[in-house]
């Protein structure tokens, strides 16, 4: 356990007006004075006690221990997350410590010196919603041990929240519903919840409109909602913020490139970089590059057109499915990240997702296509001078691309809209070794 973490504290404020203050234990997700959004906030007075330096050492103390909790990437820094709650009470998977990839030669073709991507779909449900449904349903886990009448929780999702929603659950054997748009998301994310004996709801609608149902289902205090709206979840996301610069050496990347749907990511990396910097544990702050399909980009209308608030929008179909969302529901927060920090934001089209996914898969990786939303956010970044060639770079790919494979199989059949410049579909060959060995000549030896 952590040593003297009874002196630490959080609560639930108001992100918006500032004035209120809830108990993590009370079900709520908006300010009753003015219905904004509430964001976990610790106390910094008393974490201010250690150091940069000391959070970096008991950081890196950490790392690779074999205890629980602090085999999670999460819950090894408890005291930044949930710091009063106990060992019992924590649902971990084993999330977190997913690796910084080194990408020298996807880097030398894009005319950087260093670029790296932070695998975030490694872990256990294959995305990086692990890190957040891990807090939330710990703290659901602590209430109902509390005496707190939750029948179950609950999710609107484009397929990855669905999964760590309904692993968590299942993991701790608390009831669990998912609302999905029906034939909208793969089939492989589709299959997690099923699996781990969700209730699911496949809704005609889109994911802006399975949101509105969970808001209204979810006034009913029995049933808990796990969305990113709800700030528990930002707490766990903002970890990869310290992972990414714990795996730097503590070193700050110029860039980190995020993919931006419901935009909790947005707010939740921005919140992790700026506790960072206040507790001394980084002297600088990145410049935050979101990167949104075309298809579904409210949030770069909002910064191209130099707009006061971002304006909601009908998404289009997407090949980045998990971001097809047009009313997204961290507008706000997300906003504020991007001004705070000096951020921007950049849009993909499908045919540039594709190559860009394809790319990077050629050179070793398999990235779902919201990566390939992020990738090419990167190459147009660089093309328009914003990134130059010795800054140092980070690609946050927030999905395994094994929840995609259909993604994949379209593009190597030259089945997706574009030039398909990297498709490498299986040869066709009979039987017959002198064939085998005449096409492997002609392949490789001339």
């Amino acid at each position: 356990m952590s040593t003297n973490k009874e002196k630490y504290h959080a609560d639930f404020v108001c992100s918006e007006c500032r004035q209120t203050k809830y108990s993590l234990n009370e079900l709520i997700y908006n300010c009753k004075k003015c219905h904004g959004l509430l964001e976990v906030k610790h106390n910094l007075t008393i974490l201010k006690n250690k150091s940069g330096e000391e959070w970096r050492n008991l950081l890196d103390k950490r790392l690779g221990d074999l205890d629980f909790p602090y085999t999670s990437g999460v819950w090894n820094k408890r005291e930044l997350v949930l710091p009063e709650i106990n060992d019992s009470e924590i649902v971990s998977l084993g999330e977190g410590h997913s690796p910084l990839l080194a990408q020298p030669r996807l880097a030398e073709k894009l005319g950087l010196e260093s670029l790296f991507i932070k695998q975030c779909g490694i872990t256990h449900t294959g995305s990086f919603k692990d890190l957040g449904m891990t807090v939330l349903v710990s703290q659901v886990n602590r209430m109902l041990k509390s005496g707190k009448k939750i029948k179950a929780i609950a999710c609107a999702s484009t397929g990855d929240t669905s999964a760590a929603l309904s692993a968590y659950c299942a993991y701790v054997g608390i009831p669990s519903i998912v609302f999905l748009p029906a034939d909208k998301i793969s089939l492989a994310q589709l299959i997690q919840p099923v699996s781990n004996h969700s209730l699911v709801l496949s809704l005609d609608t889109d994911f802006d409109g399975c949101m509105k149902i969970v808001k209204q289902v979810t006034k009913d205090q029995n049933i808990y909602l796990a969305n990113s709206m709800n700030s528990l979840r930002i707490e766990g996301q903002k970890t990869v913020a310290y992972e990414i610069v714990q795996q730097l050496r503590w070193k700050v990347p110029e860039h980190i490139i995020i993919p931006g749907g419901n935009l909790g990511n947005v707010s939740a990396l921005s919140k992790g970089l700026f506790e960072m910097k206040e507790l001394g544990i980084i002297d600088q702050i990145p410049n935050i590059i979101v990167a949104q399909a075309e298809q579904a980009n409210p949030l770069y209308r909002w910064f191209e057109g130099k707009l006061e608030k971002v304006e909601p929008i009908t998404a289009q179909k997407t090949l980045a499915s998990a971001i097809q969302i047009g009313n997204p529901v961290s507008a706000k927060k997300a906003t504020e990240a991007l001004k705070k920090t000096g951020g921007r934001v950049e849009q993909a089209s499908e045919e540039e997702l594709a190559e860009a996914a394809a790319l990077s898969d050629s050179l070793g990786m398999f990235n779902c296509p919201h990566t390939g939303v992020a990738l090419a956010a990167l190459k147009k970044s660089i093309d328009k001078q914003i990134i130059s060639k010795k800054d140092k770079v980070v690609v946050i790919s927030t999905a395994h691309g094994l929840k995609f494979s259909q993604f994949k199989t379209d593009y190597h059949q030259g089945l997706l809209k574009g030039e398909n410049k990297f498709v490498n579909p299986p040869i066709s060959l009979p039987n017959d070794a002198n064939k085998v060995i005449s096409l492997l000549e002609g392949k490789l030896f001339l």
